[in-house]
């Protein structure tokens, strides 16, 4: 059964290619351009980081060397030491278990929510579908921060799965809100139309015909709540809402800040402020490549410099040279494009 793509006046379909649509094979082709590849790569450093911690780091991360107080970085030191000697290249890479651990909670329970209401209130009309879009309304209005410092310091100690259940709740509306303006493209297509005349079953539906048609926009939104999760609980560690039993880089930078390690003691603070930048990157890199294969103009010129570049060719040289038309009046002309070499000729002055 092959989709037709067309244009709803509400809203503006996004082109999936018709491969994706039985393959899930193929619905991963948005990770294998050279933005997405390279933010993967850089993920899995940090995921390999985090699972062979043990075999990586030398001391534990809250083990306390007294003859070795606020050094700096060196050969048994990779990154120095704190003001209790604990070593901080340790409290980095088991940091980055809880970083980890809480961003990818959050983003798939924040996923799932998201696909359950939006794409339900998308499929559905009346009220029903308007129902569940007052409800998106509402999540998108409610302040995250101070939602996530009232429920977690009601706890003693709050762990980081109930800390993932809070982002999760506060940052899975953007992604239904999206996932229902797309679903209402896609409702009034001829294959699921055809689908519907079939007698198929509701979730046969939206599992097998619209679902397919509607992972990149579901990755997308996976990987910003994800970005979103990592940044808000390193800013609840940061300001000491976090216990420091619940290990990651927020913490770090709370201690740091406590224990005036500003701006002398740069190697205490610096390090866990670039892992978050480098994390955020490789998170930024895999969402433009998700949004180069979804958007049809960027994947277009994407392919089309690709091929350039296999041609041996320069994507930022190309010249247009306009030439006339032999018999065809003067105001007819052809457009050739050569680079710079092939325009220039010894015998032109």
């Amino acid at each position: 059964m092959t989709a037709t793509m067309s244009t709803a006046p509400e809203a503006q379909p996004v082109e999936v290619p018709t491969s994706t649509k039985r393959g899930m094979g193929n619905a991963f082709a948005m990770f294998r351009n050279a933005k997405s590849v390279t933010g993967l790569a850089i993920l899995g450093v940090f995921t390999l980081a985090a699972i062979f911690a043990p075999f990586i780091t030398r001391y534990g991360p809250l083990e306390k060397n007294l003859d070795a107080l606020r050094q700096p970085p060196s050969a048994r030191f990779w990154l120095g030491t704190t003001h209790m000697g604990e070593d901080v290249f340790a409290q980095i890479v088991y940091g980055t278990r809880g970083v980890l651990v809480v961003g990818f909670a959050a983003g798939i329970i924040a996923t799932i929510i998201a696909i359950a209401i939006g794409v339900t209130a998308g499929y559905m009309s009346g009220w029903r579908s308007e129902s569940l879009s007052a409800l998106t309304n509402v999540f998108l209005v409610i302040p995250g921060l101070p939602l996530m410092i009232i429920i977690t310091t009601g706890q003693e100690n709050p762990s980081l799965f109930l800390v993932a259940g809070v982002l999760a709740l506060t940052g899975w509306a953007w992604g239904g809100r999206v996932l229902r303006a797309q679903t209402m493209s896609l409702r009034n297509r001829d294959f699921v139309q055809a689908a519907r005349a079939n007698g198929e079953p509701l979730w046969r539906i939206i599992t097998v015909e619209m679902l397919p048609n509607l992972m990149a926009i579901i990755a997308s939104s996976f990987v910003g709540t994800v970005t979103a999760a990592i940044l808000g609980l390193t800013t609840l560690a940061f300001i000491g809402i976090i216990p420091i039993t619940n290990l990651n880089w927020g913490t770090i930078l709370f201690w740091a800040q406590a224990n005036g390690a500003f701006p002398n003691l740069w190697w205490w603070f610096v390090p866990a402020g670039l892992a978050i930048a480098l994390l955020g990157v490789a998170l930024s890199l895999i969402n433009f490549g998700i949004d180069e294969y979804v958007n049809p103009r960027l994947r277009s010129a994407g392919e089309r410099a690709r091929d350039l570049r296999k041609r041996g060719m320069k994507t930022n040289s190309a010249v247009t040279e306009v030439r006339a038309v032999p018999g065809a009046g003067s105001t007819a002309a052809t457009t050739t494009t050569a680079t710079k070499g092939e325009y220039e000729r010894p015998d032109v002055p």
